[in-house]
């Protein structure tokens, strides 16, 4: 599978994570003419509703709401994979493949061990993606090293502060369609599923809250928040006007 070069790789350990909790700059950013893809690491098979092949088909559905260039799962175990070098090189492979400036990540801790464990996961492999002396291939080619120039972990369940908030008001809707996308998982008062911590109609009440509090913080009606763990740079001050 060839993959075209994009501005933005946004991975998630499960999919629908990254419908949750960055779509909207997704969204924003294509329209401004970036290209986006997306990376699941697993297919969510341990999710206490809907199946594997089920998940499958809804991010597939997510997909084509979002517009991005491509999506790709790695198929690693849901809930047993390690940060090892196996799995470190999968990723690397697809980062050194569409060659991205930014990488959005997994948040650093949340309520489901897999977030904050895929987060380092996906640090480690972002860096070593930088190493011209880890040889990888794909599609049969020897591949070339690259480092995105920027690395940001989204906020998921737990609260936590973010140091960068993007104004999504515009695509909220489109948003939550794209996650609303994951019919399996969450709030359907017909579903005969059993109940999960994310499919009360409580949670998308919580989603909502949560970019309308971020939205706040920049005079927004609805933001994303996002952690960079090092200092940004940026050419000239009015930048972040």
């Amino acid at each position: 599978m060839a993959l075209e070069k994009v501005d933005i790789l946004a991975i998630g350990v499960h999919p629908d994570d990254v419908e949750l909790s960055c779509s909207g700059t997704i969204l924003k950013a294509i329209a401004a003419g970036k290209k986006v893809g997306l990376l699941d690491l697993t297919q969510g098979e341990l999710g206490t509703r809907g199946s594997a092949e089920l998940r499958l088909k809804e991010a597939a559905a997510a997909e084509e709401i979002l517009g991005v260039s491509f999506r790709v799962n790695l198929g690693l175990k849901d809930g047993f994979f390690e940060n090892k070098e196996e799995a470190q090189r999968m990723i690397i492979e697809v980062i050194r493949a569409c060659r991205p400036d930014v990488v959005l990540c997994n948040a650093l801790r949340d309520r489901h061990p897999d977030h904050g464990r895929s987060a380092e996961l996906q640090k480690t492999a972002t860096f070593l993606s930088g190493l011209r002396k880890i040889a990888t291939q794909w599609d049969g080619e020897d591949q070339l090293e690259w480092r995105p120039r920027l690395v940001l972990h989204y906020i998921q369940d737990y609260f936590m502060e973010p140091t960068i908030v993007v104004d999504v008001s515009e695509f909220w809707e489109r948003r939550m369609e794209s996650v609303m996308a994951y019919g399996s998982q969450f709030y359907n008062p017909k579903s005969d599923e059993p109940e999960s911590a994310i499919s009360s109609k409580a949670f998308l009440e919580v989603i909502n809250g949560k970019a309308q509090m971020f939205g706040r913080y920049i005079g927004a009606e609805y933001g994303e928040g996002f952690i960079a763990e090092r200092p940004i740079g940026i050419s000239e001050i009015t930048e972040l006007i």
